[in-house]
């Protein structure tokens, strides 16, 4: 990956400050963000990668998606949408907080001969979604995001049909608490605090909460979704790859940076 990963944190910006929850704010400085810089300086993970050192190449986490309705939460540039889409999903459909980020999406699916249905909304607002319908839900390091995960994995659970499969990315917890400093691992935060926080940078401003893993274990639970499968591991060609021969890769051979879970709705 070539610039900064978009698994930004706390502990690897180490300049946030605590700020109160409060969700409009919120929608308005990250939906802000995404339709400025976003790409541009996080960069854009899409499938076939789950994030830093993981992809669907080697988890096989979806399977055979021909045939499929599947809905992305947060689709950013269209491509992982376009991933699907190329292995005949039935159908393609996304919600993304930015206006500029569905614009782009639209733009790129039309090039590449795709149709979708793309709706500007939170994660965490109803935005006429049907239920019971979707075969795959699925969220490329977008889930964290939201202000309300209960409320958003619930909502999620309402659109899948039963048995239906829910699989996300997001950076790792403790790679949000541990920062490189030289040959050192550091911590610069608990991994207890799921405060608000906000995080100036060059290009603009993000607020964002890290929360535990339990919490997002807790949340699938609470909304009716058993478990399949988790990956915290990092994969060893990647990190060995020209692009994986970095710092980065270093922090990533002693602790787990992105994590990936495939549930399914009861």
């Amino acid at each position: 990956m070539k610039g900064k990963p978009n698994i930004i944190g706390a502990g690897e910006v180490g300049c946030a400050v605590s700020v109160d929850m409060d969700k409009n704010s919120i929608y308005e400085t990250n939906g802000f963000y995404w339709d400025t810089n976003g790409n541009d300086f996080l960069g854009a993970i899409v499938l076939p990668h789950y994030g830093a050192f993981v992809s669907e190449e080697k988890c096989r986490l979806f399977g055979d998606v021909s045939g499929k309705k599947v809905l992305e939460i947060g689709c950013g540039n269209g491509r992982s949408l376009q991933y699907l889409g190329e292995r005949q999903a039935a159908e393609l459909w996304a919600v993304d907080l930015s206006e500029k980020q569905i614009e782009k999406a639209a733009r790129h699916l039309k090039a590449c001969g795709l149709t979708a249905r793309l709706i500007r909304s939170p994660m965490e607002e109803e935005c006429g979604l049907p239920m019971d319908y979707f075969d795959f839900v699925y969220s490329i390091y977008a889930i964290g995001w939201t202000t309300d995960l209960e409320g958003t994995f619930c909502r999620i659970a309402s659109y899948l049909r039963k048995n239906g499969v829910f699989i996300f990315s997001w950076s790792h917890p403790i790679h949000k608490c541990v920062a490189a400093e030289g040959d050192k691992l550091v911590f610069k935060k608990s991994y207890f605090d799921e405060s608000w926080y906000s995080v100036t940078l060059q290009e603009g401003e993000l607020t964002l909460s890290d929360r535990k893993l339990s919490t997002y274990v807790n949340a699938l639970a609470k909304a009716g979704f058993v478990i399949e499968e988790m990956i915290e591991q990092s994969d060893e060609e990647m990190m060995q790859s020209r692009e994986g021969r970095s710092d980065f890769a270093e922090k990533a051979r002693m602790l787990p940076v992105t994590f990936v879970v495939k549930a399914r709705k009861r």
